[in-house]
C-alpha cells in the first residue's frame, strides 16, 4: 500500500516555493488529502507492526502526537516561513514527555527521505545517566557492538556533539568518544524518493524500523 505518493512530494514542493498563508489555506484540501491523511492511515498501520518489536510503543495519529505539526514556531527565528516544507512523523516508547523517549522517526520532504532511531538529544539528567552507562565497560561494549551491527548494515550514527571528553573522566578510557554525545541515533537518509514511492511502503519502512531496533531497545533498557 502507498501512503506517500508524487502528489505528496509535490505539495511540498510547491509549499517551498510559495510558502504562505494565503497559498497554504487555498491548498488545505491538498493538504488535508495528500499529506494529513495518508500520515494518519500510515500512522495507525506502522503502530500494529512496530509493536512487534516495541510493544508499549505510541502511535497516535494526530497532529502534535505521532505526527509534527506544519507550522513553524517562527518568534525567534530569522526564516520567518510559516510553514514546514516536510511531513514528520514519530513512534515513541519509554518513560516520560514524547521527546524526551527513544523511538521511530520518518520524514519525507521534496528531496529526500529519513528514517531516524533512538534519541535525537537527551536531557540534561539524560546526559549525566549515559556518560555513567557508557562509563561501565560492559555497557559500552554492548553498546558498541550494537552500533557496530547497524554500521555494517549501511546505517549511521550520529556525530558526536562535544569536542572533548567531560570533565571528570578519563580521556584515555577505552570508549571515551561515547562520552560526548548528547543524544544517540541511528539513521538512514536517500535522496532516491521513488524507492519509497515505488516500494510497499509499510514493509519496506518497517524493516529498516526492525534493523536498527537493537539501538533503541538498548536506550530503552537503560535509559529509562
Amino acid at each position: 500500500m502507498s501512503y506517500f505518493t508524487n502528489e505528496t512530494v509535490k505539495f511540498f514542493k510547491q509549499l517551498d516555493k510559495n510558502n504562505t498563508k494565503e497559498w497554504f489555506e487555498a491548498n488545505r484540501a491538498r493538504f488535508e488529502s495528500e499529506v494529513l491523511d495518508p500520515a494518519k492511515i500510515f500512522v495507525l498501520h506502522m503502530g500494529d507492526m512496530l509493536r512487534d518489536i516495541a510493544p508499549d510503543v505510541m502511535a497516535i495519529p494526530k497532529t502534535d502526537k505521532s505526527i509534527f505539526r506544519l507550522h513553524r514556531d517562527v518568534r525567534f527565528s530569522k526564516n520567518k516561513a510559516p510553514y514546514k516544507t516536510n511531513l514528520g512523523i514519530f513512534f515513541w516508547e519509554g518513560e516520560g514527555k514524547k521527546m524526551e523517549c527513544s523511538g521511530f522517526y520518518m520524514h519525507i520532504d521534496p528531496k529526500t527521505y529519513f528514517l531516524g532511531v533512538g534519541m535525537y538529544m537527551f536531557t540534561p539528567d539524560q546526559i549525566k545517566k549515559f556518560r555513567e552507562l557508557v562509563y561501565n565497560p560492559v555497557k559500552a561494549e554492548e553498546l558498541t557492538k550494537i552500533i557496530n551491527k547497524i554500521e555494517k548494515k549501511g546505517y549511521k550514527i550520529n556525530d558526536t556533539h562535544y569536542k572533548t571528553v567531560p570533565r571528570g573522566f578519563d580521556k584515555e578510557y577505552k570508549y571515551a568518544d561515547m562520552l560526548k554525545y548528547n543524544g544517540l541515533f541511528a539513521f538512514y537518509e536517500s535522496k532516491e524518493l521513488k524507492e519509497l514511492l515505488e516500494a510497499d511502503q509499510l514493509k519496506f519502512l518497517f524493516e529498516k524500523f526492525k534493523d536498527v531496533s537493537p539501538l533503541h531497545r538498548w536506550l530503552l533498557e537503560n535509559m529509562f
